[in-house]
């Protein structure tokens, strides 16, 4: 189509000035381009084909051994004042950054095609959706891109002449892991990122558009961009109620996304509908209820721990059209494995590094962080409400992470403010999806620690605003732990689809229904009120699910003094109050 945004023309013409490609391509979002671009990432053997009878139009990819996850410590908020990234960010003053960044770009692509990737974030045609534009030199980008975003003519007749696009430049350059940046300028709607082509530093739809550059248009916008799932349940009458809810990346998120109700609820007719299973857009709707959309189109999912018990449907989403990263390859039927895929690891085989690994039980064969790029549209329970431009209504918000001990099964906040502080104090065991040590707890408030784009005191407080704006048709807000363990480090309660008999506690609660018990942190059920017909778990275990160690909290609450006082005069006056309440409660 021909391009008539005159703002779109100049910065890629401005990117091509100063990388100078050999050659210029647009995404058009068209299957024939497509499929002249896999071919040719196959021939430079930067994506494998896979057996085409079991896993139709599967590829897999291989990343650079030191380029395999989000770098925290390469990534930056690049706002002009320092105050305005806040403590848990790393600031990069704009003076510096732009060129100290041109300075690595100039001429990046020589001898590489250019790709210009127009894209919406969301559905086409809704008014919560945004467009963003990639330039790129990586061609598994490129192809990632067409999954996870509506890419190609669809985003430019979206934008039309409009200004309001987001400015993403990436390149692989030499993948020299000390020139790495990851660089968010959100007060320019612009990403620089270079050095790295992993999909969170390069998916520029990712967490670098759809949460750090959304989360600060949304603060000045009046609307929250947030790392959430997006759960639907229906009942036997039809009726489909939703959930948002907050985890850190691998602590099954996806998992509980793509839900199968246990069979006590499957008999009566009750089904499970995924419409994301990561980013969570949402605004105030006309009715005043709080409506979410997922930004994205496709899922970028950790691979180990996948599998036909743990997650059947997301299994079956990666069984056509998907691009596997960084898994084995079974050489003698040409299709891929990971870790916990099931018990055969295959014994003539390619590990992710690309050496020979024949089901080794030294070294792992797949990253533990490795990855699978799937449509949305091979989700068997993607719900029917997926492209709908108005986005669902959310009943409930939920938090959640790994706690060993400390946070119960499932408790319910008192209120928004209340549950403001919850998320605000969120704490979860690191896992493998980020570099650095895993198992390590840390705070991760609301799950944004790594993606908010501007202050997290200011973020605290603008969450804080948008529920005095919904009022009383603002979600309720709850907390929940599947991790809980017992003396010999054994998780408590099973998971996976059984974490449905706590999320309908929750939709009861959130309809002004069912049965709690007031603790000092917060309502929690009965040990009666979880459906527990069709499992193996006792009373008594419920209870030990459900107990609150007074002495643990008292810690907690130092901890959470500890954190607080990062954000000093910006930490909202309402969350020390939350803080104080939740002390005089356990002394009492």
């Amino acid at each position: 189509m021909d391009i008539c945004n005159k703002t779109v023309l100049e910065w890629v013409d401005e990117a091509v000035e100063l990388c100078r490609p050999d050659k210029v391509m647009w995404i058009d979002g068209s299957n024939e381009q497509a499929e002249m671009l896999r071919k040719e990432a196959m021939a430079t053997g930067e994506l494998i084909k896979l057996n085409e009878e079991k896993l139709p139009g599967c590829f897999l990819h291989r990343s650079d051994p030191d380029d395999v996850a989000r770098v925290e410590d390469r990534t930056f908020i690049c706002c002009r004042k320092e105050e305005d990234a806040g403590p848990t960010n790393n600031w990069f003053d704009p003076k510096v950054a732009y060129p100290t960044l041109k300075k690595l770009f100039d001429g990046c692509m020589q001898g590489r095609t250019m790709y210009v990737i127009p894209y919406i974030m969301g559905p086409i045609g809704s008014p919560y959706s945004k467009v963003g534009i990639e330039v790129t030199d990586s061609i598994y980008v490129t192809l990632s891109m067409l999954i996870m975003t509506r890419a190609g003519d669809c985003a430019l007749e979206q934008l039309g002449e409009s200004n309001d696009w987001v400015r993403c430049m990436h390149s692989k350059a030499n993948l020299d892991p000390d020139n790495r940046y990851i660089c968010h300028f959100p007060e320019d709607n612009a990403i620089w990122s270079i050095n790295s082509g992993y999909g969170g530093n390069a998916l520029m739809g990712k967490k670098c558009f759809a949460l750090r550059i959304a989360s600060y248009q949304g603060k000045n916008e009046g609307w929250m961009a947030e790392h959430m799932l997006i759960l639907g349940i229906e009942n036997p009458k039809g009726e489909v109620r939703y959930v948002a809810a907050a985890f850190p990346s691998a602590c099954g998120k996806t998992n509980l996304a793509m839900l199968i109700p246990p069979k006590v609820y499957e008999k009566d007719g009750y089904k499970a509908w995924c419409v994301g299973d990561d980013i969570a857009w949402m605004r105030k709707g006309p009715d005043g209820r709080l409506y979410a959309i997922n930004a994205e189109k496709g899922f970028f999912g950790v691979a180990p721990g996948t599998n036909a018990k743990s997650n059947p449907n997301a299994l079956a989403t990666t069984q056509k059209n998907t691009i596997f990263t960084n898994v084995v390859l079974n050489c003698d039927d040409n299709t891929v494995w990971w870790e916990s895929l099931d018990k055969n690891p295959p014994k003539n085989s390619i590990d992710w590094k690309g050496n020979i690994w024949n089901g080794r039980e030294d070294v792992k064969g797949a990253h533990p962080n490795s990855r699978f790029t799937a449509p949305a549209e091979n989700c068997p329970v993607l719900s029917p409400e997926f492209n709908s431009p108005e986005g669902v209504p959310i009943d409930a918000i939920i938090f959640g992470g790994r706690r060993a001990k400390t946070a119960p099964l499932v408790y319910q906040a008192r209120d928004w403010q209340h549950g403001v502080f919850i998320g605000s104090t969120m704490a979860s065991e690191t896992t493998a999806a980020t570099t650095g040590a895993v198992g390590v707890v840390r705070r991760d408030p609301m799950a944004m620690l790594p993606f908010c784009g501007y202050h997290m005191g200011d973020y605290f407080k603008h969450w804080l605003e948008m529920g005095d704006d919904l009022g009383e048709k603002a979600p309720k807000i709850f907390n929940v732990n599947w991790f809980r363990v017992d003396d010999d480090g054994n998780f408590i309660w099973p998971g996976f689809g059984d974490n449905m008999r706590v999320i309908m506690w929750i939709l009861d609660r959130a309809a002004g229904k069912g049965h709690a018990v007031e603790t000092p942190i917060g309502y929690e059920p009965a040990p009666e009120d979880i459906n527990t017909e069709g499992l193996d778990i006792s009373r008594q275990t419920l209870e030990d699910l459900l107990n609150v160690d007074v002495d643990l909290w008292k810690d907690e609450v130092a901890g959470i003094k500890e954190f607080y006082a990062k954000f000093g005069d910006k930490l909202p006056k309402e969350l020390y109050d939350e803080l104080d309440k939740l002390e005089a409660n356990l002394n009492k």
